[in-house]
């Protein structure tokens, strides 16, 4: 399976400047803050639930996502990755944690985007190889229970299917206690 995305959403009460993403995405090109080559900005704020603002890379979309009225970051891989289905999530999940915590220390957004530690999004970005039904939940759900295990611990989470059989195959993870971000990018 491929094309996973991991959303992590933005503390309810919170709504940043999503502009300020822009200069500080052209400096994470820059720099090479991320791990992946890094590309190009783009300005999706007109659009209402959009992508918000892009950061494209060879490998991935990373987004400040308005999807549903709930903002968030949204990793979404978009190129082929070796190794188990396990090994994928856990390569999405690590990447978007590490957005978002990378996110929460630039200035321009001190105190006003901070990312729940206790609720994430997972999907699939392919609706052939994965199209939304019980097949692909039954498959999906021990990778998932497997990654969140280690990270949360078992039983101290719940996951639940989201969205119509047109829609994308999508799951939301709930966790009873909030932990901080950098605690995933060791799990």
């Amino acid at each position: 399976m491929q094309h996973f995305r991991v959303k992590f959403f933005v503390q309810p009460d919170l709504r940043p400047d999503l502009g300020a993403a822009i200069p500080v995405f052209h400096r994470w090109i820059q720099e090479s803050r991320l791990e992946e080559m890094l590309i190009d900005v783009a300005d999706y704020r007109h659009v209402p639930g959009g992508p918000g603002v892009l950061l494209v890379a060879h490998d991935a979309f990373y987004s400040l996502d308005q999807a549903e009225d709930r903002l968030g970051l949204l990793y979404t891989r978009r190129t082929e990755l070796e190794g188990s289905t396990q090994e994928k999530l856990r390569h999405a999940f690590a990447a978007a944690a590490r957005a978002c915590a990378e996110l929460e220390k630039e200035p321009e957004f001190a105190g006003h985007l901070v990312f729940s530690g206790a609720e994430c999004e997972f999907s699939v970005n392919d609706r052939l190889l994965a199209p939304n039904t019980e097949e692909t939940w039954n498959l999906l759900r021990p990778e998932l229970h497997a990654l969140l295990d280690s990270v949360w611990g078992a039983g101290s989470y719940r996951l639940a299917r989201a969205g119509e059989a047109r829609d994308v195959f999508r799951v939301s993870a709930q966790c009873e206690t909030p932990a901080n971000l950098n605690l995933f990018l060791a799990g």
